[in-house]
């Protein structure tokens, strides 16, 4: 999850601390979207047992949204 937050931080200018409430709050939202199967795999995503890399996964998905312009 440091990944993320330290990627959110990177794109927003935001403190670490900010930027840490930021995805806890974006997480929050998703999981509450989610069937409780899927919310539990974000949550071993996140914590590292999930196979890859998080974040390069998100971007993948993501297409080009973070991409710099």
């Amino acid at each position: 999850m440091d990944q993320l937050i330290q990627f959110v931080a990177d794109k927003t200018g935001l403190g670490a601390d900010k930027a840490k409430e930021a995805v806890d709050a974006v997480l929050s939202f998703i999981k509450e979207k989610l069937p409780a199967p899927i919310a539990e795999q974000i949550d071993s995503l996140l914590s590292g047992e999930g196979a890859g890399d998080l974040l390069e996964k998100g971007k993948e998905m993501l297409g080009g949204l973070f991409e710099e312009t």
